[in-house]
């Protein structure tokens, strides 16, 4: 009850100081309109000055014209509203401290020779690109798929139970409840086991399911912990960034990464949206590196540390080779740099696709570049299909979701939506040879803004689970067609405005 009620205080008070704010804001900025007619002009000639900033940016279209399309509108408050919330830049600090570390990272940088071993001209490519932009693949691994949270779940208390060494963990949510509290048993136990412990969150992702600075509460079990990008209730464009992975790495050399995260919707104990379907993979071998360094890079910016990755490296602990097993490459999106890395690897499987690409994301908000890939796949003949979520957790995301359905579909891309309730995984299927998964939405947010990572596979046996599972989710699936489209009205005035401002939802 006090956990409830120290929740409900936080969210409270946090709500009325950035009303007040904004009701502050708004009534300045009706002072600066009134006031003089100098003092008008002013105002236009700042928001000009900031509309022509905007156009002059490196950022995605779609965000630029959105607030292109804002100043017009208002041009006196216009330009004022954007230097307050609508720069992408992080904080100051936020930035000093990730430059710092990825400098320092790239100490522990490794290569393979996996590229030489790829025969197919594309694939190679792919493999180069992302190992320019830090992320090697891997052989010798083992991957194991889970095609619901529950099964996730289930692999996740065994590998956490088997830690021997020590144990890190970032995900965006963490609740408490059936789920959390058995893993924090565990946690609790590995400490005074002698294990080394750290448990990253992200406080606005975990705001309204957390006690405020629920962090002490970990530290005083003697869990090293932190809240990503504390929540300040200030209007701020630097509450935008955040992290959005979802990451465990065990011993160095045991990972598990994908949609799910620490609350219990995730595996079904919980009903929110009818059944949860989300997915989850597990990789034991030599990549999980790249998770390790992931979460390490993240966690000395936010304390502003550096320290020594490679004593945490897989080959310390891991105790044997795997199979052969196709390629793994574990890879990072971050906000810090104008690379759209998650972007990139979805085009690249779109673009070069031959036969099929099947896709599951919980929401379908496109751009220009990924709408035209998709349907430009669609003419060459490829199979294109996606599965969204049937009944949805936000109503109005999955309005502008709904409103991309109609040309799609009349460009011959299937579209399928989950009945049974919520479909929350992010997983790519291409040709019976590419699959990734992660947690990169098909969205603004998690493309541009967002701390995001996954697990680009190359012929592992894990690609065809995934197909299999896209199968079998489809099979539960309602198709839409133009005339359950257009029966529904799901394109109109209000779908167009929504569509507008869909980088800013």
């Amino acid at each position: 009850m006090k956990i409830r009620e120290g929740l409900n205080n936080r969210i409270l008070i946090f709500s009325v100081l950035l009303s007040l704010q904004a009701f502050i804001l708004l009534l300045i900025l009706l002072e600066m309109v009134t006031y003089t007619a100098m003092t008008t002009l002013a105002a236009r000639v700042l928001s000009g000055i900031v509309m022509l900033f905007v156009l002059n940016k490196e950022e995605e279209a779609a965000y630029k014209i959105t607030w292109v399309i804002l100043i017009l509108l208002l041009p006196v408050i216009g330009g004022v509203i954007y230097l307050l919330i609508g720069d992408q830049r992080l904080s100051k600090n936020m930035r000093n401290h990730f430059e710092k570390q990825i400098q320092h990272e790239r100490q522990y940088s490794e290569t393979t020779a996996a590229i030489n071993e790829i025969k197919d001209s594309y694939i190679r490519g792919q493999f180069r690109y992302l190992e320019n932009e830090g992320f090697v693949a891997y052989g010798n691994n083992k991957t194991t798929y889970y095609p619901l949270g529950d099964d996730y779940f289930v692999g996740l208390l065994q590998a956490l139970k088997s830690a021997k060494h020590f144990i890190f963990m970032e995900y965006f949510i963490v609740q408490e409840g059936e789920m959390f509290n058995q893993i924090l048993e565990i946690l609790i136990d590995k400490v005074k086991a002698g294990l080394e412990v750290r448990f990253m969150y992200d406080d606005v992702g975990s705001l309204t399911v957390l006690p405020h600075k629920y962090y002490l509460t970990l530290q005083k079990c003697g869990i090293q912990c932190i809240a990503f990008n504390p929540f300040v209730p200030i209007l701020s464009a630097a509450m935008n960034h955040r992290d959005h992975r979802k990451i465990t790495v065990i011993d160095g050399w045991i990972g598990f990464t994908g949609g799910i995260n620490l609350a219990d919707e995730y595996i079904n104990v919980k009903t929110k949206y009818g059944h949860w379907k989300d997915t989850g993979i597990k990789l034991e071998g030599n990549a999980v590196w790249n998770l390790t360094t992931m979460f390490l890079t993240t966690w000395n910016a936010s304390k502003d540390t550096l320290e020594d990755f490679s004593v945490y490296h897989p080959h310390h602990y891991q105790p044997k080779s795997f199979i052969e097993d196709g390629f793994v490459i574990p890879y990072a999106d971050s906000p810090l740099d104008n690379k759209p890395v998650g972007q990139n690897v979805y085009l690249n499987i779109i673009n070069h696709a031959k036969r099929y690409v099947y896709i599951c994301t919980p929401y379908l908000i496109l751009n220009e570049t990924l709408q035209s890939a998709l349907i430009l796949a669609k003419q060459r003949g490829v199979d294109v299909r996606i599965c969204t979520p049937g009944i949805p957790d936000k109503k109005i995301v999955f309005r502008v979701t709904r409103s991309y359905y109609e040309h799609l579909i009349r460009h011959g891309i299937r579209i399928y939506e989950y009945k049974p309730g919520f479909l929350h995984a992010k997983n790519f299927v291409c040709d019976d040879e590419i699959a990734t998964i992660g947690t990169i939405n098909m969205d603004y947010r998690s493309l541009f803004l967002h701390f995001e990572c996954g697990i680009y596979l190359y012929q592992t046996r894990t690609v065809q689970h995934i197909k299999d599972d896209f199968l079998q989710t489809m099979a539960r699936s309602e198709e839409m067609t133009e005339e359950k489209v257009l029966k529904g009205k799901f394109r109109g005035v209000y779908e167009a405005i929504l569509r507008l401002f869909a980088p800013l939802l």
